[in-house]
């Protein structure tokens, strides 16, 4: 008789989800699916509105990283003006976008995943969260929430708010940077700088108590998707589309990420409302098939970043990567490392802003580039701290909407998600006996993506959790509620 557990919702991840886990008749895990129980339908309502409300409207799909819709909707509306920008616009997006991943990363890590990492996968659910951080290590609490706090000044000194700024618009940004500004952020450098080298340091050390978390959270052969600059260095803004494969080897390269609809495929679930790219040539992975699981499947975010990437191009972040290779062997495989890469990423901002705020365009006053409508159709693409995202429009001659797609970065990684799930079940859990420790592992290995499926739901304390396990005829055979507030 088979039978399921169902983690219901996935706590500590912005969004709404739920996981079931699937038993053999000898309570042996068969399978296990990562579910998105929630629809949004940007893409739909956005049919018939202007193209320049574009950038404020899909700003909202997300409350965490608004920058990355923002930046990508305004280039995207860059091509239907068919304008270059202005060199100051470009430069100042790309602080902007900087700022986005360091305040993203640092809610990921510090916020989301270290109450795992440095009180225990097994620790007090009651305790295991930042409030429960902060009361272990305040230091280290208080140093990831200055962090944070450095990534949205950068953004609120540029548009003028920490959330959905209204500053990015297509053809360039309505706001320069002011000297007052500039210095305050640079004034702060030092001080992140120091956190994210200690929180790095303090990572290394973590690792030799998780050797067995390394080595069964989504640690499995795909393929690595992001933008790299024409000679291979790692890239945040712009830049040409690279997959490489687990062995590091370049299967495509300098792709026009404009063209992306002839390497990536689209395919739907009908038990999520996640969509599932895939790498078009290889083709969709077909999921009864284990041997070609890894065939089109692919990774984006900060770890297909640092593996697609020939190396950073700032001498700290490059120092760390080549730690993370020489650890992991060149090609880092494994999906608990993404804590890892977000350190390192973190740190390459931090060396890129301080590299941007020498440049004199910074406080060019030429920002804006006046167009109407050339094109019919624009595609704007950026990486957003989750991976690289894709924003599609088709417009009629007025400059309204018709059509919109946008390719988001966890739906990019779904195909890995729900793989990662059921390495991770399979590993540790045995028979019908619920274990907090073990159920949360299954969910450590989802917010080891940093998945971002509402950015609107935020967990203060503990948030409910109902697991059932469910036999084949429908009746509940063992069940686990987690109680708590939310807010």
């Amino acid at each position: 008789m088979s039978k399921r557990i169902i983690i219901d919702p996935v706590t500590r991840i912005e969004g709404h989800a739920k996981i079931s886990i699937y038993l053999d008749d000898a309570g042996q895990v068969s399978d296990a699916r990562f579910h998105v129980t929630e629809f949004r339908g940007f893409e739909k309502f956005c049919e018939g509105r202007p193209l320049w409300e574009m950038p404020g409207i899909t700003a909202r799909v997300c409350g965490i990283c608004p920058v990355s819709h923002l930046l990508a909707s305004a280039k995207a509306g860059d091509r239907i003006l068919a304008v270059t920008i202005p060199p100051a616009a470009a430069k100042l997006r790309r602080l902007m976008n900087l700022g986005q991943i360091i305040q993203s990363h640092a809610l990921s890590f510090f916020h989301l995943s270290a109450p795992d990492l440095l009180l225990g996968m097994d620790s007090d659910p009651q305790k295991r969260n930042v409030f429960g951080l902060i009361a272990a290590d305040p230091e280290f609490a208080r140093g990831g929430i200055r962090l944070r706090q450095f990534g949205q000044e950068i953004i609120e000194l540029l548009g003028g708010q920490k959330i959905h700024p209204s500053w990015a618009v297509p053809g360039g940004v309505r706001e320069a940077l002011s000297r007052e500004n500039r210095t305050h952020i640079y004034n702060r450098i030092p001080e992140a700088r120091t956190t994210v080298l200690n929180a790095l340091a303090k990572f290394k050390i973590l690792l030799q108590d998780y050797e067995q978390e390394a080595q069964t959270f989504g640690n499995f052969p795909s393929l690595f998707m992001g933008l790299v600059t024409p000679e291979g260095l790692w890239e945040t803004y712009d830049g040409r589309i690279r997959f490489v494969d687990s062995a590091g080897n370049i299967i495509a390269d300098q792709l026009d990420p404009t063209r992306y609809q002839e390497f990536i495929g689209e395919a739907v679930q009908s038990d999520s409302y996640l969509k599932s790219p895939y790498y078009r040539p290889l083709g969709y992975p077909d999921h009864n098939d284990h041997c070609r699981l890894q065939s089109g499947m692919y990774r984006v975010g900060p770890l297909a970043r640092l593996n697609i990437c020939s190396h950073i191009g700032t001498p700290l972040a490059d120092q760390e990567l080549r730690e993370f290779r020489q650890r992991f062997h060149d090609t880092v495989t494994s999906s608990f490392c993404y804590h890892y890469a977000r350190l390192i990423e973190i740190l390459a901002c931090i060396e890129q802003v301080e590299i941007l705020l020498d440049d004199p365009d910074l406080l060019a006053t030429r920002l804006r580039a006046e167009a109407g409508v050339n094109q019919l159709a624009g595609v704007g693409v950026s990486e957003a701290p989750r991976g690289t995202l894709f924003h599609h429009y088709q417009v009629d001659e007025n400059g309204l909407m018709q059509k919109v797609n946008l390719i988001i970065a966890t739906g990019q990684n779904n195909l890995a998600m729900n793989r990662t799930v059921a390495q991770i079940a399979r590993h540790f859990i045995q028979g019908t006996e619920i274990l907090e420790g073990m159920l949360n592992r299954v969910e450590a290995g989802i917010r080891a993506f940093d998945p971002c499926l509402s950015c609107s739901t935020h967990a203060a304390g503990q948030m409910p959790l109902h697991i059932q396990l469910i036999s084949a005829d429908g009746h509940v055979v063992n069940q686990v509620w987690r109680e708590g507030n939310t807010r």
